[in-house]
C-alpha cells in the first residue's frame, strides 16, 4: 500500500482519501488498550513477543513488526525494506513459493504485508485453532528466506509497475513525494518507500540478502498475537519455533539530524491531472515531545470530520475546495511533516485556496479553540478508542507499531490521559510555534493537457 509513501506494501490500492481515512483512524489517533493489556515476554533471542487474550471469537490476528523501514536506507538504494517484503512470499527450503499465501487461504485466513519508513509488518487473520501455523511460517521465512536472483529480478518489475501505478499515475501521490523530498534535505524521510526508479535499476540481488542478514533477526523484531488464544499455552509453541534463530548485532541507525528549515520551500509539478491540488507541510515533533498531543488535537480541529474549520471554511462556506484536510501522526520514529492539503474547486485559483488555508491556520495562532470544539474532539477521540477495542488486528497494530518505532506498546495506555489534558492555550500555542511561514515548504500541483502514449512510455522509462 502507498501512502505518501508512508506506507507501501501489497495491501489493496486504495485511493489517497481513503488512506488518509485509515492512517488517521489507526495510526494517528491510536486506539486504546482499555482493559486489554498484552502479557508480554522476551525469548532469549530477544524476540519480543506480546499475546492478548481476547476470547470474544474463535479468531485471532498474528503479527511479526521489524524495525527496519525506508529509514533504514541509504541514498543510492531508496525502496530495499519494501522490495524485501516483496521477496518475503518468494519462498524458503521448506515452503516453495506462493506456498504462504496459499496455504493461509486454504484455512480461511487471509495474510498481507507493509512497509513504512519506520518498519515493515507482516499478519495473518485466522481461526484461533490455526495460530500455530501461521506461526511456523513466519518463523520458517525468518529463520532461511530464499533470495533467488531470477526471482528478484521478476519482482523488481512488479515494484516498478506499482510505482507507475501509484505514484508516477497518481499526480496527487507524485506530489506528495515531492513534498517530503523537499522538506527532508538530509533525513532518510527524504526518499519515497517503494524507491526511485533509478535505485530500483541499481539493487542488487546481494543488496537484499545483507538487508535481510542485518535486520531480519529475531532481536529486532515483534511477535504479536491477539485473539482467542491462552498466552500460557501458546509461549511453548513460540519458544519452540522462534528461539532456535540466533539473534545478531543489528547495527543503530545513522540518521542525520534535519537541519533548521531558514525560509519557504516552493516547488510546482505540472502533471496530467483533473484539478489543482495544494499542500503545505511544517516539520513538527513526534511522541518524544511533549508537543505532540496538542498537535494531535489541531490536526483533529481543522480536519476531523465536516464540521471540521478546514472543510466548514474551505468547502462550506467560501466553496473554494472539493475536498481539503491535515494530517499529523505523533507515531514515528522521527519528527514529521504536519501537512494540510486541498483540491481546488473547477473555476477557483490555486494562489486563492492556499491563502484559505493560511487564513485558518493564522485564526487559530489568534485565537485558541473554544471549550466546546476542544471538547468535541477530545471526545472523537475517545470514542475512536473505544471503537478500536472491537478489533485484535487493529489492537496487534497499534502495539506493534509504539514498539517498532521505540515507544513501547504501554505508550498507548498514556495517550488518552495526554489527550485530555491539552488546553486551548496548548494548542494555540504549538499552531503559533510550529506553523511559521519560514518553516513551510508548499507544493502545487496545475494540470496539463494529456501527452501522446509514445511520451507517456518514455517518461515511465
Amino acid at each position: 500500500m502507498a501512502f505518501r509513501s508512508r506506507i507501501a506494501g501489497s495491501l489493496p490500492l486504495l485511493s489517497i482519501s481513503v488512506l488518509i481515512a485509515l492512517v488517521s483512524v489507526s495510526l494517528i489517533h491510536p486506539a486504546p488498550t482499555g482493559a486489554v493489556e498484552p502479557k508480554e515476554f522476551v525469548l532469549a533471542n530477544g524476540l519480543k513477543v506480546l499475546i492478548a487474550e481476547v476470547p470474544k471469537a474463535p479468531v485471532a490476528t498474528i503479527q511479526i513488526w521489524y524495525k527496519v523501514g525506508s529509514r533504514n536506507e541509504v541514498m543510492g538504494r531508496a525502496g530495499l525494506s519494501h522490495m524485501l517484503e516483496h521477496m518475503m512470499f518468494k519462498g524458503t527450503p521448506r515452503h516453495a513459493k506462493g506456498v504462504f499465501s496459499r496455504t493461509i487461504r486454504k484455512n480461511g485466513g487471509n495474510d498481507n504485508a507493509f512497509t513504512s519508513q519506520d518498519f515493515t509488518g507482516y499478519f495473518e487473520n485466522l481461526a484461533a485453532d490455526r495460530v500455530e501455523l501461521a506461526l511456523e511460517m513466519e518463523a520458517d521465512r525468518l529463520r532461511g528466506l530464499l533470495l533467488d536472483d531470477k526471482e528478484f529480478q521478476l519482482e523488481r518489475e512488479v515494484v516498478k509497475e506499482e510505482r507507475r501505478l501509484r505514484t508516477e499515475d497518481d499526480p496527487q501521490s507524485f506530489l506528495v513525494e515531492s513534498l517530503f523530498a523537499q522538506a527532508f534535505m538530509v533525513h532518510p524521510y527524504h526518499w519515497p518507500i517503494i524507491g526511485w526508479f533509478s535505485d530500483l535499476n541499481a539493487m542488487t540481488r546481494e543488496d537484499l540478502k545483507r538487508h535481510y542478514d542485518t535486520y531480519y533477526v529475531p532481536n529486532n523484531a515483534t511477535l504479536v498475537v491477539v485473539g482467542d488464544v491462552k498466552a500460557d499455552a501458546l509461549l511453548p509453541t513460540i519458544k519452540r519455533l522462534f528461539e532456535p534463530i540466533p539473534a545478531r548485532p543489528v547495527p543503530p541507525p545513522q540518521i542525520p539530524a534535519e537541519p533548521e528549515q531558514r525560509g519557504e520551500r516552493r516547488i510546482i509539478v505540472k502533471r496530467e491531472a483533473q484539478l489543482p491540488f495544494v499542500m503545505v507541510g511544517y516539520r513538527v515533533p513526534n511522541y518524544t515531545d511533549a508537543d505532540s498531543y496538542p498537535l494531535t488535537i489541531l490536526e483533529s480541529i481543522l480536519s476531523s470530520g465536516k464540521s471540521s474549520r478546514l472543510y466548514r471554511s474551505l468547502v462550506y462556506e467560501q466553496k473554494k475546495a472539493l475536498a481539503v484536510g491535515a494530517e499529523y501522526s505523533l507515531l514515528q520514529a522521527d519528527p514529521e511533516l504536519f501537512y494540510f492539503f486541498a483540491v481546488v474547486k473547477p473555476g477557483e485559483k490555486v494562489e486563492d485556496v492556499e491563502q484559505a488555508l493560511y487564513g485558518e491556520i493564522e485564526k487559530i495562532k489568534a485565537e485558541p479553540p473554544t471549550a466546546a470544539e476542544l471538547q468535541r474532539v477530545k471526545n472523537q477521540i475517545e470514542a475512536s478508542h473505544i471503537f478500536g477495542q472491537d478489533s485484535n488486528f487493529r489492537l496487534a497494530m497499534l502495539w506493534a507499531q509504539a514498539e517498532s518505532i521505540g515507544a513501547g506498546w504501554r505508550h498507548a495506555d498514556r495517550f488518552l490521559e495526554r489527550i485530555r489534558n491539552v488546553t486551548a492555550e496548548d494548542v494555540q500555542r504549538v499552531a503559533r510555534r510550529y506553523f511559521a511561514e519560514d518553516a513551510r515548504t508548499v507544493g502545487i500541483l496545475l494540470p496539463v493537457p494529456p501527452k501522446d502514449s509514445t511520451a507517456m512510455m518514455s517518461e515511465a522509462r
